[in-house]
């Protein structure tokens, strides 16, 4: 999948700070930049927090229709796929792009996990529509964070994973006032995150649950009982969704055959990989690669 920085490069074209380390950013966004997104979302490896301030936007994520509207905040997923459908001429956003590797490491993220069973970003309606207060007060942070990018205060880097740390906070905050949750105990979080950390470095090449039980030595059993008891989805969806996305990045961007795509990602064969593709995406590989 693009790294933060290479989606931001295949959008815009050009850096947005000539010292940005491509861990963290956050813009001001209308309506053509939201529908430039298309190119790349469902391939990025970072995590979004989409603040609507003006205006509305028509996505489709994960097969379902959303509306956005002003006080919206949406969150973003990497390897789930998202298409921007429309948006109003007035629509106007803050957007918050996050490192995947970056986040999952922040010790912020283990408090997240605990919002009703669910990882940080994996709600069932990836939207929360705010108070206007709570939007003006979320709006402050987003500004703020903006602000930093441009100063050249030599503690920046330091000072914008903070901002982003108080930020996750204020969502967490958020969520805790409006969703009955449950306390995740400290051990089912611990194996949690260290199965979303594992999968983004080993989905390639590891299919089997097997590999990510022994990794964080459990048991296949317990390690798909804490993912559905988490998320509500199992391990094989994970990585199933993980080989999608990136064997869909591969046709649309490489000029790999579809035999060096089934290889690189260790499939037994061409035909394997033909038939999983096709059995996630509905079309084979070979027209999904003739539509871009």
């Amino acid at each position: 999948m693009y790294t933060l920085k290479e989606s931001w490069m295949a959008m815009i074209g050009s850096m947005p700070m000539a010292d940005w380390d491509g861990k963290l950013l956050c813009v001001e966004q209308n309506a053509a930049m939201a529908l430039r997104t298309n190119a790349t979302q469902g391939f990025i490896a970072a995590y979004t927090f989409t603040l609507v301030t003006e205006g509305w936007m028509t996505v489709i994520y994960n097969g379902k229709v959303l509306t956005l509207q002003a006080d919206d905040l949406y969150f973003y997923s990497p390897g789930l796929s998202i298409n921007v459908v429309s948006a109003s001429e007035n629509y106007r956003a803050l957007c918050l792009m996050a490192d995947e590797n970056m986040t999952i490491e922040m010790p912020t993220v283990r408090d997240l996990v605990n919002i009703a069973y669910r990882p940080i970003v994996q709600l069932h309606e990836p939207r929360l529509a705010l108070p206007n207060a709570t939007a003006q007060h979320l709006s402050a942070r987003l500004l703020e964070i903006i602000a930093y990018q441009r100063s050249d205060n030599i503690y920046k880097d330091k000072i914008l994973r903070m901002l982003y740390a108080v930020f996750l906070l204020d969502v967490h905050n958020v969520m805790h006032q409006n969703i009955v949750h449950r306390q995740t105990p400290p051990r089912i979080e611990e194996i949690f995150i260290g199965f979303i950390s594992l999968l983004p470095k080993h989905f390639a090449e590891h299919h089997d649950i097997a590999y990510y039980a022994d990794s964080l030595h459990i048991t296949p059993v317990y390690l798909s009982r804490v993912v559905r008891q988490v998320t509500g989805r199992t391990v094989v969806d994970y990585i199933n969704q993980m080989l999608l996305m990136e064997a869909s990045f591969l046709l649309r961007t490489s000029p790999m055959s579809i035999a060096q795509i089934a290889d690189r990602l260790h499939f037994a064969d061409a035909a394997s990989f033909s038939k999983f593709f096709s059995r996630m995406k509905g079309m084979s590989p070979r027209v999904y690669r003739a539509e871009k």
